[in-house]
């Protein structure tokens, strides 16, 4: 009983963070086939940092916004007159855009850096440093995206 209060005291952190993670592992392994595709052209360890990075974002971005509005569509709908509070969703955009700014700067910076190192030192595959890359990133991501969620108050208290 205690997990059930739990949950549904955090389950919109818990989804919110199902999504990043859904949205994530599609993009971490796009980004892995791709560095390794790219690293086949060109030997150039920042080209292939910074377009892989594009790529991940292509596939990222629009797989979690799909999962979030999933996941958040009833929140914006008001129950008496079944209309969409597009204030609400407005409020809630502003929100989420600065908690991503913040924490995707830091993933980019920390994730174009890490890749390039990686490539640079040249003793492992391409797409085992996308990934090492992005796992490093990821984890710092996570905890940053997190505390700006919370600091922005996406979500209302329970």
């Amino acid at each position: 009983m205690r997990i059930g209060k739990l949950y549904n005291k955090y389950k919109d952190y818990v989804l919110f963070n199902k999504n990043i993670l859904i949205s994530g592992i599609f993009a971490f392994f796009a980004g892995a086939i791709f560095t390794q595709f790219f690293s086949e052209f060109s030997s150039d360890s920042l080209s292939n940092s910074i377009v892989t990075l594009i790529l991940e974002y292509c596939v990222y971005i629009p797989i979690f916004s799909y999962l979030f509005y999933l996941d958040n569509k009833s929140r914006y709908v008001d129950k008496e007159t079944g209309k969409k509070n597009y204030n609400e969703i407005r409020t809630d955009i502003k929100k989420l855009i600065a908690a991503f700014a913040i924490s995707e700067t830091i993933y980019s910076v920390s994730k174009v850096v890490l890749h390039y190192q990686l490539l640079s030192l040249g003793f492992i595959e391409p797409y085992q440093t996308s990934m090492i890359a992005s796992i490093i990133a990821w984890i710092i991501f996570l905890l940053v995206i997190n505390l700006s969620i919370k600091a922005v108050h996406l979500f209302k208290s329970k």
